[in-house]
Formats: structure tokens, sequence, C-alpha cells
């Protein structure tokens, strides 16, 4: 697994929802209660741009049709059948990182 970057840690300001990018994949950060999650930015259900959506009770809610995803574990609400790929965080002194996996990563 690989480790990016992907916030400083000065000026982390909770609560945050926001895009950025681990390497080259394209991932949701979702800041609260002093805890960062990273998860797919596509909703599943139809393909939106989840990061344009906003947080509420531990969900991250879809802003085309409200779908919602656990921000801890991305399974969807009961009912949806769904869910988005999380991706582990390390916070640490010098920033934010997220860890991706590579097809490497397999044969380790």
């Amino acid at each position: 697994m690989k480790w990016h970057k992907v916030l400083d840690s000065d000026g982390l300001k909770y609560p945050f929802l926001m895009k950025a990018k681990a390497g080259n994949i394209q991932i949701c950060l979702v800041g609260v209660d002093n805890e960062v999650y990273a998860l797919a930015t596509k909703c599943p259900h139809a393909g939106a741009d989840i990061s344009q959506g906003w947080c509420k009770d531990g969900k991250l809610v879809c802003p085309y049709h409200r779908y919602s995803y656990d921000i801890q574990t991305g399974r969807g609400s009961p009912g949806q059948g769904d869910y988005i790929k999380t991706y582990p965080v390390e916070i640490r002194e010098d920033g934010v990182y997220v860890g991706v996996k590579s097809i490497w990563d397999l044969f380790g």
C-alpha cells in the first residue's frame, strides 16, 4: 500500500467535506469529530460526485438522489443494497495521509 499526503495538518478545521487526490485517485475526504474519512467520489447509484453532497449523522449524502453511505464503512443505508469504497486514513504530524492499494499489493 502506498500512502499519499492529501492535506496539511496545520489548518485542519472540522467539519469539512472536500475532494482530494491520492496518487492517481480522486477521493472524497470527510472530517468530522476530529476524525478524517476517505471514500470514493462517485455515487454508485447514478455516478454523481458525492463530494458535492453533505454529511449528516455519520452518513455521506449524495446531492442527486439523496442516497447515503456510512462514512466509516461505505455501506449504503438500509434498502439501497450498495456501497462506496473506503480508504485507510492516517493523521500524522505533517498532514493527513490516505492509503491506496495497487495491483502489486496482491502479490506481496
